[in-house]
């Protein structure tokens, strides 16, 4: 079974962005902590346009996702997060090949 990336591509408006990211603070452990099969997830503001936002999260497999997605707990944690984007689609796709760089460097 492969490892699964799934990518929301969203708008937010400005006057939502604080509701926002303060509403992925609240959930982000709790999924990074608690969800099995989760094993990352990435909030992304584009520099050309603030408005646009993406979200990624990496999963064991779909089928975790896809449990996860449909969990009662779901629509709960992620309520908040989702009253604030105007536009939300998302694409899920099965990690095929991985090249990383074995020398990670910090920034600073």
């Amino acid at each position: 079974m492969s490892r699964a990336r799934i990518v929301f591509l969203i708008r937010v408006p400005a006057e939502n962005v604080e509701r926002f990211l303060a509403a992925y603070e609240r959930i982000r452990y709790q999924v990074a902590g608690g969800v099995p099969g989760h094993v990352l997830d990435q909030v992304c503001q584009s520099t050309t346009d603030p408005e646009q936002w993406l979200i990624t999260s990496e999963w064991e497999s779909l089928d975790h996702f896809v449990a996860w997605e449909q969990s009662p707990g779901h629509r709960e944690l992620a309520g908040p997060m989702r009253a604030c984007m105007t536009e939300a689609r998302s694409i899920k796709f099965e990690i095929r090949e991985e090249t990383a760089n074995t020398t990670r460097r910090l920034a600073g």
